[in-house]
């Protein structure tokens, strides 16, 4: 399987197959590269809908010379546990991608990568300052919108020094928090039906909308509470699985 950047003809193949409505997957095999390059290239830049062939080429190639302006001289700092720093980059770069799909801005994804890949879950602003080479402020805003939205706490170590933390509860807290928005909206739906009148083809509509958040949400929670029971069971050995 070929590596390296993708080439000028590679990405027009890659805009003639979405242009098909092939999957990322297809794409990938007919170009004998991994899926997860076709999807980090063109999420990247533009998307499904908005990838352009030439634009993509220019933009990586800014991109690579600016990391080479930036980049220090002499090798990068040496990996915890003998692993590979390119390796890490890379897929640190694939995660981040990733998370930007889902609707995370930029910033905010580098910063959630950082976190889940180091190995205390938890880095101060500092520290991802240094390793992402952005400012504090940028840090700072990132931090503020990944808080407020249940996907990383706050605390402070031994020094005083405040500290950024994801952790095992934090997908369940995050997924709770959809759900009770979501019951919300519920609500919100079921007082139209009121004010629409019951029985009117606008507020079975809207009756319609929360009986199906409503049944959604049910089976979210349970499905959480359930994951969070059985797969953070704390005495459970961080290498097997809890029965």
């Amino acid at each position: 399987m070929p590596g390296g950047r993708l080439t000028q003809q590679e990405r027009q193949q890659i805009a003639l197959g979405l242009a098909d409505g092939l999957s990322y997957a297809e794409i990938a095999r007919r170009l004998d590269r991994p899926t997860s390059t076709i999807t980090r290239e063109v999420t990247r830049n533009g998307g499904f809908t908005g990838y352009r062939a030439d634009l993509a080429h220019r933009a990586t190639e800014h991109r690579a010379h600016r990391r080479g302006q930036a980049a220090p001289k002499g090798q990068a700092p040496p990996q915890p546990h003998g692993r590979d720093a390119d390796a890490v980059r890379e897929y640190e770069e694939t995660f981040t991608t990733l998370l930007m799909g889902s609707g995370l801005p930029k910033m905010m994804a580098r910063v959630l990568t950082s976190l889940y890949t180091s190995d205390d879950g938890t880095l101060t602003a500092a520290e991802l300052v240094s390793r992402l080479q952005v400012s504090t402020a940028s840090v700072s805003k990132a931090v503020s919108f990944l808080e407020s939205q249940g996907l990383i706490r706050r605390e402070r170590d031994d020094r005083r020094r405040e500290r950024y933390v994801v952790d095992d509860d934090v997908w369940y807290q995050s997924m709770i928090a959809t759900v009770r928005a979501n019951a919300r909206l519920a609500a919100t739906a079921r007082q139209g039906v009121h004010v629409l009148g019951s029985g009117t083809p606008a507020a079975v509509r809207l009756e319609n909308i929360a009986r199906f958040v409503d049944f959604v949400g049910e089976g979210i929670t349970r499905a959480a509470e359930q994951a969070r029971e059985i797969l953070y069971d704390k005495g459970t050995p961080p290498d097997r699985e809890a029965p």
